[in-house]
């Protein structure tokens, strides 16, 4: 039983924070791990250090969800590093969105099944899918990359089922971080559309791991 922390309403869905240590979702046959939480901090000149959530998903495929910046580069391949794992090993990596600190590393990894958004890859050739229509993309029958416009033009998360928390959604910039009503429009290029996303969201994930923030829990009652 995950402990939760501060209620909040997201909509009309009541979500709780859990504890700052809890980024490991065991289950079978996928366990999720956040291996770096994202974060946005304003700073005093106008500007703002950011950078995106790092996710491994392990089972029967190993999945890396957003790979950070280009400055993460020695932290992922460390932390890989320290889990059994080098790039060879990841057969599938998601970058949720195209901005620079969700996929500034997706080049180490090139042989991996690779998403960006709507597109699907392996190496220069690139797989038709209907993400485009709303339709998710099946990898197994516990793992999909499901579309989450709004945030860009072409957002897509991981959804993980069966893990000890329910269903899992690795959402990139879907949600900021668990506390981002006072910020995610200001980012978003569609509003409407995002809103929309983000009540699916709710809707079917039991935990949320948001784009620079750590892991929240959507409550059922």
């Amino acid at each position: 039983m995950i402990e939760a922390e501060s209620e909040v309403m997201l909509g009309h869905f009541k979500t709780a924070s859990l504890p700052e240590s809890q980024l490991h979702f065991p289950g079978h046959p996928y366990s999720v791990s956040v291996l770096k939480v994202g974060y946005c901090v304003p700073q005093t000149d106008g500007t703002f250090k950011a950078d995106g959530t790092i996710t491994l998903i392990t089972g029967p495929k190993t999945i890396l969800v957003d790979t950070g910046g280009p400055w993460d580069r020695a932290f992922l391949l460390t932390t890989l590093k320290e889990r059994g794992l080098e790039p060879g090993d990841i057969n599938v990596v998601v970058g949720t969105h195209g901005h620079s600190d969700h996929i500034g590393n997706v080049g180490l990894f090139p042989s991996a099944l690779l998403f960006v958004g709507y597109d699907i890859s392996v190496g220069d050739t690139y797989r038709a899918n209907k993400l485009a229509d709303g339709q998710a993309y099946t990898i197994d029958e516990h793992v999909y990359v499901v579309p989450t416009p709004g945030h860009t033009g072409q957002d897509v998360g991981v959804q993980v089922k069966g893990t000890s928390a329910g269903t899992v959604l690795v959402a990139g910039d879907l949600f900021e971080c668990h506390l981002d009503e006072e910020s995610w429009r200001n980012l978003s290029m569609n509003v409407a559309v995002q809103e929309v996303s983000r009540q699916d969201a709710l809707r079917t994930a039991d935990v949320i791991i948001p784009g620079h923030g750590p892991p929240f829990r959507v409550l059922r009652t």
